[in-house]
């Protein structure tokens, strides 16, 4: 009998791209987003990739002191793989957005791979009333906004992390993202199993069109070979279609709030927890199983809980 394969459900919780005023169901305090985390990785979710947000105005908030908020809660609570995001917000500088991954030293930290624009304003047309004023500047402001990830960027992160071990989620929105990691793959600056998370659907980056989901898998497997673990996430209505795709062709992928609001046409999802039941259904229906947290250690690659930093350790 065929061996089961195990999809790993990575689920983004609150991010920087949704705005308070787009659902009530987002994540915005330390208490809402370790309880969002937790009720993730008991739905399904092995990984839960995470941003912090200023409790008060929702924005997003990038110092280790909003992390240190809801860790512990989260790491007391669930054996999950806990990703800190080297990401923050597009508007932040890289030295901004390293903060929490070099204090706590995860398992795990997203890396962007490459600059681009990252056009949030259209949302503009689509969601009118605002709870805070800087919701609709920032919406405005991304017309004009580049998402800057060079690559002296990218080495200062790398750099960063490397003595802490930390594994990395690399975030890729278009082709050229996957060049740029196969460059530092040359270079030995990263070090398989190479966890591949290719992005679709944000304006600035590659589309949504399954042609386009075919083409990454297909740059990818030229490039790494098996040397790597490919993930997918579709921004906004796309993503469950594309999830889908993914399942059933060999992939991981990755849901959350993070990513969509939407949990079916004009109907916005609860919790992070439905969108991860909503994948876990898809990827069971195909006769696949979900990996555990152990499991997806394995296969990243991970140093283990055990061994994260001090501060993490002590929370």
């Amino acid at each position: 009998m065929a061996k089961q394969r195990k999809v790993i459900i990575t689920c983004a919780i609150t991010g920087a791209i949704h705005t308070p005023s787009m659902s009530p169901h987002l994540p915005v305090t330390p208490e809402e987003i370790a309880s969002s985390a937790i009720e993730a990785a008991k739905a399904g979710a092995a990984i839960v990739h995470l941003h912090a947000r200023n409790p008060e105005s929702g924005r997003p908030d990038q110092s280790p002191e909003a992390f240190g908020r809801f860790l512990s809660t989260i790491a007391k609570a669930s054996d999950v793989v806990i990703n800190l995001t080297t990401g923050g917000a597009p508007s932040m500088t890289v030295a901004e957005r390293v903060q929490p991954a070099a204090h706590f030293q995860p398992e795990l930290a997203s890396l962007n791979m490459g600059s681009m624009n990252f056009g949030l304003f259209p949302m503009l047309g689509r969601f009118s009333a605002f709870k805070h004023e800087w919701e609709p500047v920032v919406l405005e402001n991304s017309r004009d906004l580049v998402f800057r990830n060079t690559f002296k960027d990218i080495e200062y992160v790398l750099s960063t992390l490397h003595d802490a071990g930390t594994q990395f989620e690399y975030e890729c929105y278009d082709t050229a993202h996957l060049y740029n990691l196969a460059h530092f793959l040359d270079r030995k600056l990263v070090t398989p199993p190479l966890f591949v998370q290719t992005v679709f659907g944000i304006l600035g980056g590659i589309g949504p069109h399954p042609d386009d989901v075919m083409h990454m898998k297909r740059t990818a497997d030229r490039l790494f070979g098996d040397a790597f673990e490919w993930s997918v996430l579709g921004a906004g209505r796309n993503q469950m279609p594309i999830a889908a795709i993914s399942a059933a062709i060999g992939g991981h992928v990755r849901v959350g709030l993070e990513d969509s609001i939407w949990a079916g046409p004009g109907r916005l999802a609860v919790s992070n927890a439905e969108q991860v039941a909503t994948v876990r259904g898809l990827i069971e229906g195909l006769g696949h199983a979900i990996a555990t947290p152990d499991e997806a250690r394995a296969m990243l690659g991970l140093k283990g809980r055990s061994q994260v930093g001090r501060e993490m350790s002590h929370l």
